[in-house]
């Protein structure tokens, strides 16, 4: 038995978020090697005293599909013209009373700034609100990261809150600015709002 609105394949205006699955180790692998130091001030990181990081991709990804057939987490990939060039996380699903989730995301160096980012995570947004039947959607940002500001601005993600030392990441607790989304507030999804913003600009 599979979660709602999984496995899933999401497209618009030549970006396409599709099901992470085992085969995408090699384009995974060689992503993140050649950004590395683009992604590693935004990575997170095991504290002191943590369990170890998975020593490889099998594993990690073993990890996030079972988590997905149980409905826990989302793990996606985002390609353009074909290429492997991002990933966006839904993680932390909770049903019950709550129904909400988070959200992170990441693109490589040389597609950023393209709106892809913005696009991806606006499709996944509209897909967890809708078919996977979520109420809320959170995305935690650090007060550094200009380039993920920027995308939660375009979506008109509202401020929530801000939490201190909130996640482990690039070797410290860093602060985190809460941004969120419910159903009520965008009936017609996130995605429209991006021909808004940039009618505005």
């Amino acid at each position: 038995m599979t979660a709602p609105g999984w496995p899933a394949r999401l497209e618009s205006h030549g970006v396409v978020v599709r099901s992470l699955r085992r085969g995408d180790a090699g384009p995974w692998q060689e992503v993140r090697a050649r950004n590395h130091a683009w992604l590693a001030p935004w990575d997170a990181t095991v504290p002191p005293g943590g369990p170890a990081r998975p020593s490889s991709y099998r594993v990690v990804v073993r990890s996030l599909l079972h988590q997905a057939r149980q409905g826990l987490s989302l793990p996606f990939v985002v390609e353009v013209d074909g290429r492997f060039v991002g990933q966006v996380t839904v993680s932390n699903v909770a049903r019950g009373s709550a129904q909400w989730a988070s959200i992170g995301y990441w693109v490589a160096a040389d597609v950023a700034g393209r709106g892809i980012a913005p696009r991806a995570v606006a499709m996944v947004i509209d897909h967890c609100l809708g078919p996977v039947g979520l109420h809320r959607v959170e995305i935690c940002v650090r007060p550094e990261n200009s380039n993920s500001l920027r995308v939660v601005e375009k979506l008109g993600l509202g401020e929530v809150g801000f939490a201190p030392r909130f996640l482990h990441i690039d070797g410290d607790w860093r602060d985190h600015r809460i941004f969120a989304v419910t159903r009520e507030e965008a009936p017609a999804g996130v995605e429209v709002r991006l021909s808004t913003h940039q009618s505005h600009q």
